[in-house]
């Protein structure tokens, strides 16, 4: 895919030997647990995913999502243990990493150790957005960024053919990442279905006007940049 950099000859056999197989994931499967020790690091290779954070009464935050391309698992692999959880949004296809080899990829393949840098500062860059329209967008601005955001992240890995996209979220998942309660995002949602640039079912939203809501939400869209691939 042209948004992904190539490897170097000497990069793909070790990427290669690092992989130890693959893991299926169902929808609602919790891939990573806040708190636990992860044996391994993941490549999301297909479907959709969420990190998130709970409060002890059960109340929870959505951090981000992720999409093919992505990688799970890092802040465990550096720090030790997870700080988050992963949840699957779809049915995931997940490619499995050994994380005690970690050491060796930093030391002898430095061109992936910046990759994984670089991918570390791109989640940064994200989550900086999101909390500037946390903080400072009103509610109908807010979810306005969240379903751009969402469309523009899927466009740029392949998976909208179309200028229409389906994004498998429930009104339960957008209150969880804009911090509204659930009757205020229903309405919120209702008013950009209103304006025609959105439709909702029952499972999933589909987009029909993401240049009216970039628009909407004052936002210019994600940069065009060859990533990284693990």
């Amino acid at each position: 895919m042209p948004g992904f950099r190539e490897f170097s000859p000497a990069e793909l056999p070790f990427v290669a030997s690092f992989k130890t197989g693959e893991l299926l994931a169902d929808t609602g499967a919790t891939v990573l647990a806040e708190g636990v020790n992860s044996a391994h690091l993941y490549t999301l290779l297909s479907g959709w995913a969420f990190r998130y954070k709970t409060l002890p009464d059960g109340r929870r935050q959505i951090l981000n999502y992720l999409l093919p391309g992505d990688l799970l698992g890092l802040q465990g692999s550096v720090i030790g243990e997870m700080e988050h959880s992963v949840e699957a949004l779809s049915p995931l296809v997940l490619c499995v990493f050994q994380r005690n080899r970690m050491d060796e990829l930093f030391s002898n393949h430095p061109g992936l150790g910046f990759d994984l840098t670089w991918l570390a500062a791109s989640e940064e860059r994200m989550l900086d957005e999101h909390l500037l329209s946390l903080g400072r967008r009103t509610a109908m601005e807010r979810a306005a960024y969240l379903i751009a955001f969402l469309h523009q992240r899927a466009v740029s890995v392949g998976l909208s053919p179309t200028k229409q996209l389906f994004i498998p979220i429930t009104q339960q998942h957008v209150a969880d990442t804009l911090g509204l309660s659930i009757v205020h995002t229903n309405k919120t949602l209702r008013k950009l279905a209103d304006r025609q640039l959105i439709r909702w079912l029952d499972r999933s939203c589909e987009v029909l006007d993401v240049e009216g809501l970039m628009a909407l939400a004052d936002w210019d869209g994600l940069r065009e940049n060859r990533r990284p691939f693990i």
